[in-house]
């Protein structure tokens, strides 16, 4: 991507990232058990962070700022695009709409995160190397969170998705949160593309 196309993704994706806490918050609110919250409101801490200046959305401001974003452009949301808005608010009414189960069943993604991370940081240090280090610290940390976040969840939907009926909501549960990621892309990619040889013969 060019530095334009990659300040879109930053800004946008931040959007998503705000979701995160929310939809986890949601997530909590469902379960009867002290045990698990005491688990999951791990999640929302490793993005509000403890204290001021912490955590996973402070990290992504930093992000934006190692791209050439002025922080307060990003956490405006003035720029985030209307179908960026769509599919990551369908997210959060996904969790609220859905049982506890649905709701931890659509986070399975994460168990391709840590991977993923791995990867990323290597491409933007191979195509990106004007970011810097410090703008990389949100993918770095995820790393190592996403496993351990991963592994719970998934322990938690095998343990309790014990019929079929169950076991098909938490994969239709998953395949949704997947098609929100996939539309959150395409929403993106489509605001940022130039126009295609047809459209200009038209």
């Amino acid at each position: 991507m060019n530095p334009a196309e990659l300040r879109a993704w930053v800004l946008n994706r931040y959007y998503y990232q705000t979701r995160i806490p929310l939809k986890d918050a949601l997530i909590v609110s469902k379960s009867e058990d002290p045990a698990f919250r005491r688990i999951w409101l791990r999640r929302i801490q490793e993005h509000d962070g403890a204290r001021p200046a912490e955590g996973g959305l402070e990290q992504w401001q930093r992000l934006g700022e190692a791209v050439g974003i002025e922080r307060s452009e990003l956490t405006s949301f003035a720029s985030v695009l209307p179908g960026v808005r769509r599919v990551c608010d369908a997210y959060v009414e996904l969790v609220r709409d859905g049982s506890l189960l649905e709701a931890v069943a659509a986070s399975l993604t994460e168990l391709f995160a840590s991977d993923l991370m791995q990867r990323r940081i290597l491409a933007w240090q191979r195509h990106y190397p004007w970011i810097g280090g410090k703008g990389l610290a949100y993918f770095e940390t995820r790393v190592s969170l996403a496993n351990e976040d991963a592994s719970f969840a998934l322990e938690y939907v095998l343990e309790h998705a014990r019929t079929r009926r169950e076991q098909e909501l938490c994969f239709t549960a998953l395949v949704g949160k997947t098609e929100i990621l996939w539309g959150l892309l395409d929403a993106i990619e489509e605001a940022t593309r130039g126009p295609t040889e047809a459209e200009c013969l038209h």
